[in-house]
């Protein structure tokens, strides 16, 4: 199968399963086009069956911000029907679905240009749902030939702040749990968390929905019970204030700012916890990729992440701003041997059931059903 797929290429939930997913369909013989305004971050490498079409924005003193949703329309047509696409899959709904329709609108009936939109979270949850794009998101969802969503709370929040009877098929992120696995050596290789310290880790965009102020104080509330360090992965708009609240605190040689990783397995495999006290989670992909290194997670009873994270087994959820019982908990969890055990083995088992080889197979019986419609 031929498949197009255009994602965020930066840092972030949507961007990385949309280059996995990639990776994934390429391991198994299908050929894979990313097209955008640069190459995703986690496609770091050569890999056989996967081409990269760069999106030329173009520059012209009329516009103040150039046209790059009708730069992607053009170069989504111009690639599906040069290099014979079975299918466009497209992740996050504005633009790219936008520029989808568009593309198909351009190829008109000369081509069966076909669309899948992956519903992530924010492009609902904030984007979407502003009134200056509510009207646009309804339309592209509507206009899609198939829509999916990562979690069957995201699914039932499209439909409700929509209004729509589109069918939304659910179908979750997933972990390539061969190589996101426990290897007690990188802690030792890296030398950041060191001797009887305990590993806190927090991965993400650091976005305000992440809530980043409420991960470095649950940190400091466990770092005055027990020896530990804090590595923060990731890049965002809150950086900036992280640094300076952890100066204000006085834990600039207990917390580790990391900056955006492409590998970010060895830094879980040092760690013994991650914090996702975010505002709402859709999915949790971060979470995820922890617990498939045994790492249990700490994080927000609010979306998806029930879905991932079961309370009391495998790590624990609260009210996202409820900083004093998240820290209670992972004093709980880290200071008994045989209790972190546990949910560290609870972890492994609860990520194999996202394993890559159980959901992709899903996306292309997807792919298969909206072809033949």
């Amino acid at each position: 199968m031929k498949i197009g797929i255009t994602c965020y290429p930066t840092f972030g939930g949507s961007g990385v399963i949309a280059s996995e997913l990639g990776i994934e369909l390429a391991k198994r013989g299908h050929h894979v086009h990313f097209i955008s305004y640069e190459l995703p971050f986690r496609i770091n490498k050569f890999y056989k069956n996967i081409y990269f079409h760069e999106v030329e924005i173009l520059e012209y003193p009329l516009f103040k911000y150039p046209p790059y949703t009708l730069s992607l329309s053009v170069k989504m047509a111009d690639i599906f029907e040069s290099n014979g696409l079975d299918i466009m899959h497209v992740h996050y709904a504005i633009p790219h679905a936008a520029s989808a329709y568009l593309a198909k609108k351009i190829l008109n009936d000369n081509v069966n240009f076909k669309f899948i939109t992956t519903l992530h979270g924010t492009d609902i949850t904030i984007v979407g749902n502003h009134s200056s794009f509510y009207k646009l998101t309804k339309f592209c969802i509507e206009s899609s030939d198939g829509v999916t969503s990562v979690s069957n709370y995201l699914r039932d929040l499209t439909i409700k702040t929509f209004n729509t009877k589109k069918e939304i098929q659910v179908i979750y992120n997933f972990v390539d749990t061969k190589k996101y696995k426990r290897k007690f050596e990188d802690k030792k290789k890296l030398g950041i968390v060191k001797g009887d310290e305990v590993g806190i880790i927090h991965i993400s965009n650091f976005r305000p929905v992440k809530k980043i102020k409420n991960v470095i104080e649950v940190f400091c509330k466990i770092n005055k019970n027990l020896k530990s360090k804090l590595l923060l992965i990731g890049d965002g708009p809150d950086i900036g204030f992280a640094k300076e609240f952890v100066n204000r605190l006085g834990l600039n040689e207990k917390v580790v700012f990391l900056g955006r990783k492409d590998n970010i397995i060895p830094f879980l495999n040092s760690c013994d916890l991650c914090l996702l006290p975010s505002k709402s989670e859709s999915f949790g992909l971060s979470a995820l990729e922890a617990l498939s290194c045994g790492v249990p997670v700490i994080g927000t009873s609010i979306g998806g992440l029930r879905e991932v994270v079961i309370d009391g087994f495998n790590g624990y959820l609260f009210d996202p701003n409820d900083v004093d019982k998240m820290a209670e908990a992972g004093l709980e969890i880290l200071s008994n041997k045989d209790n972190y055990e546990k949910f560290s083995e609870n972890a492994r088992k609860r990520a194999l059931e996202f394993d890559s080889d159980k959901i992709v197979p899903k996306y292309l019986d997807y792919y298969k059903k909206i072809i033949k419609t």
